[in-house]
């Protein structure tokens, strides 16, 4: 069941199997330090704006749990960090796609992330693509964050609106549950084309990948500037490499 008090609309290389977790994980890291362009505030009353899309589709059920753990984790960050807005996106069962509204209260977005459940059905990545764009089209979002396990849709058009979104200077922060091949495939193309990074989202990594959605939070919000302000070895490491 959805949380009530959010109002709820409709949007229109492989690593070997001894690479495990971290070093997923430490390419991200590289990955997101190497955009070159610092997002820019303008005269710095801008706030940042940042787009969480989650796969809430019955084959995530297992790992549901810990992923709501993270990601409102993330949230909390946001209220510490300050200047950034928070818009979360979910799609399962029968075609369903849904989107809070905007905000920046991390109490409001944490209580709507605990109040979905997952259901079965396919994936609506395109959905959730188009539904950027179109916020992109009305203000800017300076980052995507999607978590997910799978890919059950045709790889060019989904590629297609991808790389629309990179000419935006829209980055894809992907997260990936499992080992799944072709969503990997799917995934790692997304943050090529959007110049945005790549990560396997994995029990084991926990903590680590807790951290780095507090820094990708941090960075959306503020930068460099933002980044400062956590102590997290991956967010130094963001920092250093954004130097």
């Amino acid at each position: 069941m959805v949380a009530r008090k959010t109002p709820i609309t409709r949007p229109g290389t492989d690593q070997t199997a001894q690479s495990g977790p971290r070093l997923d994980i430490a390419d991200f890291v590289a990955q997101v330090g190497a955009m070159s362009a610092e997002r820019r505030v303008g005269d710095g009353t801008r706030r940042g704006r940042l787009l969480f899309a989650l796969d809430a589709t019955m084959s995530r059920q297992p790992t549901w749990d810990l992923a709501c753990r993270l990601q409102g984790e993330m949230f909390e960050t946001v209220a510490k960090t300050g200047g950034l807005d928070v818009q979360l996106i979910y799609f399962r069962g029968f075609g369903e796609c849904r989107a809070s509204r905007w905000a920046s209260d991390a109490r409001t977005l944490a209580h709507l992330m605990t109040g979905i459940d997952c259901r079965g059905g396919h994936t609506q990545i395109s959905k959730v693509l188009s539904h950027a764009r179109a916020e992109h089209a009305k203000r800017k979002i300076d980052a995507i964050v999607y978590v997910g396990d799978a890919m059950e849709e045709n790889i060019d058009h989904l590629a297609q609106k991808a790389g629309e979104l990179g000419l935006l200077g829209c980055p894809m922060f992907v997260f990936q549950e499992g080992h799944d091949p072709a969503a990997q495939s799917a995934f790692k193309e997304f943050a090529r084309l959007t110049k945005g990074a790549y990560a396997r989202f994995d029990a084991g990594a926990a903590a680590e990948l807790a951290a780095l959605l507090r820094a990708v939070a941090a960075y959306a919000s503020g930068g460099k500037a933002a980044l400062k302000l956590q102590k997290s070895g991956p967010a130094q490491v963001l920092l250093e490499q954004l130097r």
